[in-house]
């Protein structure tokens, strides 16, 4: 059977190379799909986690052509019926923690956050907003929080992150739904190709299969070296396709995103792609074998 395997490996090298880079190609798509997907999940944890509704409150800059802030500055008593509001019944199931921020500690924050800028020179504290900055429990329901405050009297301003983070994470999405389009596409085109090599093989080796079901060899010694031979394939196929991931991963995504696009704390590591490494092997060694014992099935006569 080993000697059946290795004759009909150098028979069929061309098309045994080209099933082991298509292989190689699909797996690998495969494995950038798993492994956005874990990032996306990665980054949501650690970002809506930290996402909070900033409701900003009108100032003696504000413009006074919205109605909320026709009145000019927010008074006390708007700040309480915000305040009020914010911890009412209706709002409690979202609303996690509510901090005030005065003009003063608005004011120290954008010094240390534009320490190196010459612009905060120009800026006091009498022109930064007041605000309250809402903490929620359920992050991804950030606009029922924001809608029931814009227009209210005394708000200039509603502002979330989650504006852009939807943006963000819309974007990520979209290239793992790329990337798993295209593996498996290329998944269909290994398939198809496994499929065509096994008929290619059974057909060149007609006369020994002949001869071995004469002599009463069962019909699973006359397939299994064909499934092995695409098995074979399919492990080197997956073997490169794991070395390429992790060469990705540790380099590209480690090495040259992670320094590029410091914003962003977490990325998936060496070990997110080393547990997306068995889903490859296993997903390659059932399409080669599947399709290869079906293709037996239709077409080698025995």
């Amino acid at each position: 059977m080993l000697s059946e395997i290795g004759l009909g490996l150098r028979r069929n090298l061309s098309m045994t190379i080209s099933v082991i880079l298509v292989t190689t190609v699909s797996l690998l798509m495969l494995g950038v799909g798993l492994l956005a997907q874990k990032q996306v999940s990665v980054m949501k944890e650690y970002w809506y986690d930290r996402v909070q509704v900033s409701i900003f409150l009108c100032g003696q800059d504000s413009d006074k052509s919205k109605p909320s802030c026709a009145s000019g500055e927010v008074t006390q008593a708007q700040k309480d019926a915000i305040l009020a509001e914010l911890r009412s019944a209706q709002l409690e199931p979202y609303v996690a923690e509510v901090f005030y921020e005065s003009k003063q500690e608005a004011y120290q924050h954008l010094r240390e956050e534009y320490k190196d800028s010459s612009l905060v020179d120009n800026v006091t504290p009498d022109q930064m907003p007041e605000s309250y900055r809402v903490r929620l429990n359920h992050p991804e329901q950030y606009e029922i929080v924001s809608a029931a405050f814009r227009g209210q009297a005394g708000v200039d301003t509603v502002q979330d992150d989650n504006v852009v983070l939807d943006r963000l994470f819309a974007l990520l999405n979209g290239l793992k739904w790329s990337a798993w389009v295209i593996a498996a596409l290329t998944l269909v085109c290994s398939v198809l190709l496994v499929a065509t090599t096994i008929r290619l093989t059974a057909f060149t080796r007609r006369r020994e299969t002949g001869i071995m079901r004469l002599v009463g060899a069962s019909n699973l010694v006359i397939q299994m070296p064909f499934i092995l031979e695409s098995l074979i394939s399919a492990v080197i196929g997956a073997v490169l396709a794991s070395a390429i991931l992790v060469g990705f991963t540790q380099f590209a995504v480690q090495g040259w995103l992670a320094g590029t696009l410091r914003f962003i704390r977490n990325w998936v590591g060496l070990q997110d792609a080393v547990l997306v490494l068995p889903t490859m092997f296993l997903v390659g060694l059932g399409i080669a074998g599947i399709s290869s014992f079906l293709s037996l099935r239709r077409y080698l006569k025995i």
